[in-house]
């Protein structure tokens, strides 16, 4: 048995792709469209790591999804959390649980999808803003 990927449905592809691609630094993999199905799927990546994928649907149709608690969260190792953290914020990106224990941090999608950012290897030193920095929302 080998893992393939997690979809995950998103109303609107284009701001999807910004988050995932220009803001988290996924990298797309491969894109199917099928017109008869009206649908899109794109398969994104960590670079250099094409084992653990998410595959973005989007319904061509309108639709609204509720993002329940029940599905989770996507989870990155991420090389320098304090860093990713920063350009998300400066990007507009809410930190709903910054990184006070320099270790983990969590963030949403467009469509309220949880994502978890873990630092790799030992927990950084604990450094402001995100040391006092409350949660906002839900993570």
């Amino acid at each position: 048995m080998k893992y393939l990927h997690t979809m995950v449905r998103v109303s609107d592809l284009d701001e999807s792709l910004d988050f995932y691609c220009k803001k988290l630094g996924l990298k797309e993999v491969r894109r199917k469209e099928s017109e008869k199905g009206r649908f899109t799927l794109v398969f994104l990546a960590a670079p250099g790591d094409e084992d653990a994928q998410i595959e973005l649907t989007w319904n061509w149709d309108p639709e609204e999804y509720d993002g329940g608690r029940n599905f989770g969260h996507l989870a990155y190792r991420v090389d320098d959390i304090y860093a990713l953290c920063e350009k998300l914020r400066s990007e507009g990106v809410t930190i709903n649980r910054p990184p006070r224990d320099g270790r983990m941090a969590f963030v949403r999608s467009p469509d309220n999808i949880s994502i978890e950012l873990l630092q790799a290897g030992e927990p950084l030193p604990e450094k402001e803003p995100w040391a006092s920095m409350e949660n906002t929302g839900t993570w």
